[in-house]
């Protein structure tokens, strides 16, 4: 196994994003696929939000693609491809709902600017980032027949020796158990 990662991977410093890109699409990357962001906020060094892109050149002699990423710190905007690529407001406008990320010079044709587009009206809060507290796992019970941290007990009475209780795991995204309803 290789080291090598199967697409190739761009990365420049957020003021480079726009002219980065625009730069890969002269090389003849001309189709958008997505655009979306990484939450990276909880690390040590460098914290922030990696903001990725994915492009494809069409080519008599085949397919190429790149990933482009840039890591873009809590608060700052990150320059709008909607000039190099028209497809990019949706999804700028998805992570920028999701991640709380601005995306400066944003223009969609419409004039109306950033808005939501995914969540319901009146909905607060960026789902996406791992800091986003899932209130519905906290207040609604596990569901099927019994909480997936009790399967070692049946297993233990199958085996004929006592069932000692585990401590209680809660799913990914729950908070502590001093938030929520009791």
């Amino acid at each position: 196994m290789t080291d090598e990662p199967l697409v190739p991977r761009t990365r420049c410093a957020p003021d480079e994003w726009l002219d980065t890109l625009t730069r890969l699409h002269d090389e003849g990357f001309t189709f958008f696929d997505f655009l979306s962001a990484v939450d990276q906020t909880d690390q040590d060094e460098d914290p922030g939000f990696d903001v990725v892109a994915h492009l494809y050149a069409y080519e008599a002699d085949g397919v190429r693609e790149v990933l482009a990423s840039t890591r873009v710190p809590d608060g700052q905007p990150v320059r709008s491809l909607t000039a190099v690529w028209r497809g990019a407001a949706w999804h700028e406008r998805e992570t920028h709902e999701m991640f709380g990320i601005d995306f400066e010079e944003f223009d969609d044709r419409t004039g109306l600017g950033m808005r939501p587009l995914l969540l319901p009206d009146g909905f607060e809060g960026t789902p996406l980032r791992k800091s986003f507290m899932l209130a519905a796992r906290a207040s609604k019970p596990w569901p099927g027949a019994k909480d997936p941290s009790d399967s070692h007990v049946g297993a233990a009475k199958k085996a004929g020796r006592p069932a000692r209780p585990r401590r209680k795991l809660l799913p990914p995204g729950v908070p502590p158990e001093s938030w929520g309803p009791r």
